[in-house]
């Protein structure tokens, strides 16, 4: 994740660069982020997908202890973030009163990414396909239910 120096980060970050509060895999300030500067950490939420990248996709392994995995796993990390965006979008849609067709279209998406075992190509290709799927899947959802999302996905 990158961020720029401003209103809610305190420091610039460039993409694939651990924070420098970083120690281990937790954060040396979580507590006082605030304080220091640093609220867009607080709302930022990668949905689970930092887990699922180590535990499914590499195994347990991480690039603390193989360097050599940094570029990789954080260009995993950036695939299964939008896929838990879209798990996050398809999870809320089941609460709206969506046509039998629809709500099994939802189910079917749901269950082909909550359950399939993703590599890192599989993550590489999810954004020009599945993901643009669903984005159209989702477009129509808002449409029948407009004050459903803000914006598209």
């Amino acid at each position: 994740m990158a961020f720029d120096k401003g209103e809610d980060f305190a420091f610039d970050k460039n993409p694939g660069q651990p924070c420098r509060n970083l120690s281990g895999h937790r954060c040396s300030i979580h507590e006082k982020l605030t304080q220091e500067g640093l609220k867009g950490c607080v709302a930022y939420d990668c949905l689970g997908a930092g887990n699922r990248v180590i535990q499914d996709v590499f195994g347990g392994q991480t690039w603390r202890t193989e360097p050599r995995l940094m570029r990789v796993m954080m260009e995993a990390f950036h695939g299964m973030c939008e896929v838990h965006k879209r798990i996050d979008l398809l999870r809320a849609a089941g609460t709206l009163p969506l046509k039998p067709q629809d709500e099994q279209i939802r189910c079917n998406f749901l269950d082909r990414l909550e359950d399939d075992h993703w590599s890192v190509p599989d993550l590489h290709d999810f954004e020009v396909g599945l993901a643009l799927e669903i984005d159209i899947f989702m477009h129509g959802v808002q449409r029948e239910f407009p004050t459903f999302l803000p914006e598209s996905p």
